[in-house]
């Protein structure tokens, strides 16, 4: 028989590649998705009606609905991919992000203990870079010692160690990816790096002057979404209950990844000053040149720091030292590499704005000859 998934946070970014691909192995993917007037279920859209695809409402904030939902599934593999995962939300929100990033991990491995699931059912849990925070070494391994530098940090570590205790204590096999930050284009808009590929998108469409953040020296280890959900299956396929730094290895700042995003869009950058007094102005202008009757951007300031994108603590080096998944796991963490992923990001929001700009135009022409009268 087919195997059966239970993925909570099924339409996030993780949660939509993460189907697709249990999907293509053959397996029975079960979904939770928390009840809501706003339908926020895109990403996921072209699987819903597919047999071997089902959804479930569930919260991780609610320990009924969660004990309910794995019950009537009985899966053989959970992965806990849902969360607040925005680090400037946690300050915000910080009550809210420790129930569901922390407490939520613990009534998902409740539930699976109460129900005489133990030796059944494996659980990945979605762990983060971001524990290791205020970093105490460069590049960061399995056995680097964390610093959680925000309260979704704090409430991340939580849920790393109450998995491991459950681990030890109750013999489940439950673990951890510590995944460090991997992108796409269907990454949540408010993030960065999407922030970014739209804001590059928009201003080389016309339809935005400028691109505000924060710190430019924040360096990441950025990989490509599709490829670490592979890593996340390999890591419930072991023997033995493990926990894997998921990582691609090489590192890149913020700076590096705004000067790429641009320059796919057709415009070249160069970075003056420093801090919040640094620019990003436009050097070259290859739009212009392709296009006739294209204004050009060159000598016109397109990048701007501002000190709203500050976070209260803000970690600045985060760097995966993949060894172990690539030589347990026979993991590739750079099948698709960091110059490649910013193109998939760039060429997809470059196709989504000239999308959106066409019909918003059809919407005010059609606005336009309703109010002459030309259209009944």
């Amino acid at each position: 028989m087919a195997k059966v998934a239970l993925i909570t946070g099924v339409t996030g970014q993780d949660g939509s590649y993460l189907s697709e691909f249990l999907l293509e192995k053959g397996y029975e993917v079960h979904g939770t998705i928390r009840r809501s007037s706003v339908d926020f279920r895109e990403r996921i859209a072209h699987l819903e009606g597919k047999p071997h695809f089902h959804l479930h409402y569930a919260d991780l904030g609610d320990s009924m609905s969660v004990l309910g939902v794995i019950g009537k599934v009985r899966p053989d593999e959970i992965y806990n991919l849902a969360a607040q995962s925005h680090v400037q939300v946690s300050f915000d929100s910080p009550e809210f992000t420790a129930d569901v990033d922390a407490v939520g991990v613990l009534r998902i491995l409740e539930a699976v203990r109460q129900l005489g699931m133990t030796k059944k059912c494996r659980i990945y849990q979605a762990s983060t870079s971001e524990l290791y925070g205020k970093v105490e070494e460069v590049p960061q391994n399995e056995n680097t010692p964390f610093h959680p530098y925000s309260p979704y940090a704090v409430a991340k570590q939580y849920g790393f160690w109450i998995v491991k205790e459950y681990r030890e204590a109750y013999n489940m096999y439950c673990c951890s990816g510590i995944l460090f930050n991997h992108e796409s284009e269907r990454r949540g808009e408010t993030f960065v790096t999407r922030k970014i590929t739209l804001a590059a998108a928009r201003i080389s469409q016309g339809l935005q002057d400028c691109l505000y953040l924060g710190n430019m020296d924040s360096l990441r280890d950025w990989g490509y979404a599709k490829d670490y959900v592979e890593c996340m299956w390999l890591i419930l396929q072991q023997d033995k209950p493990e926990d894997f730094v998921i990582a691609t290895g090489v590192q890149h700042s913020v700076r590096e990844f705004t000067e790429l995003a641009f320059r796919h869009a057709g415009i070249e950058l160069e970075f003056k000053g420093e801090g919040l007094d640094e620019i990003g102005i436009c050097v070259k202008d290859v739009r212009s040149k392709k296009e006739k009757g294209r204004e050009s951007l060159e000598g016109k300031v397109l990048v701007r720091v501002s000190p709203d994108f500050y976070r209260p603590t803000d970690v600045v080096n985060l760097w995966g030292d993949p060894t172990k998944a690539k030589a347990k796991l026979g993991w590739n963490p750079v099948k698709t590499t960091f110059e490649q992923l910013v193109q998939l990001m760039v060429e997809h929001d470059i196709a989504k704005v000239a999308s959106e700009g066409a019909a918003a135009k059809v919407r005010t022409n059609l606005a336009e000859y309703l109010e002459k009268g030309v259209v009944k």
